[in-house]
């Protein structure tokens, strides 16, 4: 991907207004820690993570993606009425239909003849959405794209530390220490045409792809039955109960049967596993094949680049990938000590946060690295 018309004319952000302290999950947790015989302090250990942020309960994720969109308008001093597409990006969504995007479009006004769709893509929906609108600018299908998205994670969170509550394992605990990562807040990238862009910076220069599909299975996060959940903990025998509901004999009605029918084959409830080891090992080697691909594409060996923005996991990742990649600490601004990890959101908010700290600067070689679960990646090079 080469791109010769395409600005990030600006990010907006929103941060969650509940800070959540690693401190306080463990305090939550303190059970499960004597269970297992740990001390507290050992999920920071892990992750180098102090603490993130969570919505409200129930909080409209449109609303701060929105709000996040109306920043990044408003610094560009651009109408919503101007944009020609809105991609909404995010893992998580209000339904599963209609797209998420429908419900940020008529917040913010977005012009009635705009493309309006979503794209998911694990923690990388933010830069698919980034590329998509780039490609349209290049085709001249449009002058002006916004990509927003917004994550939470404090449903996932509540039911996780619950279960682990009940179960008290130190193999759920092993595969749960990503999710207790999880941050929440919203972002939006508005991208122009360099005949639209009144910034003149944040040139995209372009992008390199890869994937290692065969690992799909490491990282996980969706609905499942409750089924399995009944056959191990109460025995097969309630399992089929739940199934088939509870058999009254001949002399009942079909109207009680019916109401003694527990219905709970229908339940699904969430979930999420990582298995952390793994993905990193292999989320290295993917992102080394890709960053030789990026250098090769662009000439931007590593001394030549100037800064860079990475997905934010938590410490070892950081420090592994940094490091395999020969790119040196300094060079790289990360948020997740403070934020967590909020997914899609993550890389373009830490970009927007490290440019008003003066990490960012005109003129500087600009790599975004990102990488998905899937596992993809996807590097872009900006000239900011």
């Amino acid at each position: 991907m080469h791109y010769n018309r395409v600005h990030i004319e600006s990010i907006g952000y929103e941060l969650a207004p509940v800070v959540v302290s690693t401190a306080e999950l463990e305090s939550r947790l303190a059970p499960v820690y004597d269970a297992m015989g740990m001390k507290p302090g050992q999920l920071e250990l892990l992750t180098g993570i102090s603490e993130r942020r969570w919505w409200e309960p129930n909080f409209p994720l449109s609303e701060g993606a929105a709000a996040a969109g109306r920043k990044a308008l408003a610094d560009a001093d651009l109408d919503p009425g101007e944009i020609d597409v809105l991609i909404y990006a995010g893992v998580c969504r209000e339904n599963f239909e209609p797209a998420t995007a429908c419900a940020v479009a008529h917040r913010l006004g977005v012009n009635p003849n705009a493309a309006v769709y979503d794209v998911t893509n694990a923690c990388l929906g933010v830069l698919n959405g980034v590329v998509d609108v780039a490609n349209r600018i290049e085709l001249g299908q449009a002058r002006a794209g916004l990509v927003v998205s917004a994550e939470t994670a404090r449903e996932i969170n509540e039911h996780t530390i619950d279960r682990m509550l009940r179960t008290q394992s130190r193999e759920l605990f092993a595969e749960s220490v990503a999710t207790l990562t999880g941050g929440s807040g919203a972002v939006a990238v508005l991208v122009v045409s360099k005949e639209l862009t009144r910034a003149r910076r944040r040139r995209l220069v372009g992008g390199v792809v890869q994937n290692a599909t065969q690992h799909h299975h490491l990282c996980k996060w969706g609905l499942q039955s409750v089924l399995p959940t009944v056959d191990r903990v109460l025995g097969h025998g309630a399992k089929a109960i739940v199934q088939k509901g509870i058999d009254l004999g001949h002399g009942a009605t079909s109207l009680l049967k019916q109401g003694l029918d527990l219905g709970l084959r229908h339940v699904k409830i969430p979930f999420m596993e990582t298995h952390a080891g793994e993905v990193l090992k292999h989320g290295v080697e993917l992102g080394n094949r890709t960053w030789q691909a990026f250098q090769s594409k662009f000439g931007w060996r590593p001394e030549f680049v100037d800064k860079v923005i990475c997905h934010q996991v938590g410490s070892q990742h950081r420090d592994t990938v940094l490091r395999s990649l020969g790119i040196p600490p300094e060079k790289d601004f990360s948020t997740f000590p403070f934020l967590g990890n909020i997914g899609t959101v993550s890389l373009p908010l830490t970009a927007a946060l490290a440019e008003e700290r003066d990490f960012l600067r005109a003129g500087d070689r600009v790599g975004w690295l990102g990488i998905g679960s899937g596992l993809n990646c996807l590097m872009l090079g900006i000239e900011w």
